[in-house]
């Protein structure tokens, strides 16, 4: 029974997740273009495959056509907008993810990301090795007001790191947990009150049509002028295009994204702005969390496999 590994980082520092595979009866073929593989690339290696632990890389229909023994798809990581879910229920393939593995590792890289914009560090770090020691001035992120767009798992634990910082915490969830809320004195609001009175604003809601471009021309409008933006989730939640236009013009103090709709992004002004920090859609890529969201992916697959 044959599967396809897609994510570059599965097994880099686990190589013990290939024999839990091979030791189960499996034979792997692996992604060894060192990047996200396209739909033709996805087609080809697919094609005669039972299993699939996938990343980001597109599980579109034609994909999923191409493979008509496919049986179950292990999500190495949390986000399903890469996977036609409604073609795998009526195809009848198992889809599994790894909810909690990598959520302090993401929530932890949205606060690096946060004072990385705040602090200017990246420019500072960038200036001090060409030998210029000139004072930069910066904003300050202590007691200031933060607003989560997605109060999930990831966004709790942004929630609790936001405590040590004495911050103010705004939420906006379409599903809310109240209980959780007044228990970590977190309050929910609309979204348009959320960006209008947050200090730095965060995102970590899963992408479906229904929020596709949720922040908008006409959202970033309303957010200070002095407001970061952070998107640790998908580069689809935000109208790329807006948010140029605002960083551009100082609509905005700054943004720290590891997310783009297209990875690298394409538009070269990205590459040139300095109040944008950039992450190669990292953020749960650690030591811990990528093991974590290893066994897991392993797990659900043999599972829905039928191999455990």
């Amino acid at each position: 029974m044959q599967i396809l590994i897609t994510p570059r980082s599965f097994g880099k520092n686990n190589p013990e997740l290939f024999d839990i595979l091979t030791q189960a009866g499996l034979d792997i073929i692996r992604n060894d273009t060192g990047a996200i593989l396209s739909e033709a690339a996805m087609e080809e290696k697919l094609a005669g495959c039972s299993g699939l632990i996938v990343g980001v890389d597109p599980v579109t229909q034609k994909v999923l056509d191409a493979a008509p023994n496919l049986q179950a798809i292990a999500k190495y990581g949390v986000g399903l907008d890469n996977i036609d879910l409604n073609y795998c229920a009526k195809r009848g393939i198992k889809v599994s993810r790894t909810i909690g593995a990598n959520s302090n590792a993401v929530a932890d890289f949205t606060f690096t990301l946060m004072l990385a914009v705040a602090r200017k560090a990246m420019l500072i770090n960038t200036k001090c090795h060409a030998h210029d020691w000139t004072k930069i001035t910066s904003l300050d992120i202590y007691g200031k007001t933060l607003g989560i767009i997605g109060l999930g798992a990831v966004g709790k634990c942004v929630a609790k790191r936001a405590q040590g910082f004495s911050m103010q915490v705004l939420a906006y969830d379409v599903q809310q947990d109240p209980a959780y809320a007044k228990d970590h004195n977190i309050r929910y609001t609309t979204l348009e009150e959320l960006l209008q009175q947050s200090d730095v604003v965060t995102l970590h809601a899963q992408l479906t049509s229904a929020n596709e471009k949720l922040i908008n021309a006409e959202r970033l409008a309303l957010m200070k002028p002095t407001a970061i933006l952070i998107n640790t989730a998908r580069g689809g939640l935000i109208d790329e295009d807006a948010l140029l236009n605002a960083l551009q013009n100082n609509a905005l103090y700054g943004a720290g994204l590891d997310v783009f709709c297209e990875e690298p992004p394409l538009n070269p002004t990205w590459y040139t702005l300095e109040n944008v920090v950039m992450g190669s859609h990292c953020s749960s890529s650690t030591l811990g969390a990528t093991a974590t969201m290893g066994h897991m992916a392993c797990s659900n697959l043999l599972r829905d496999l039928g191999l455990a």
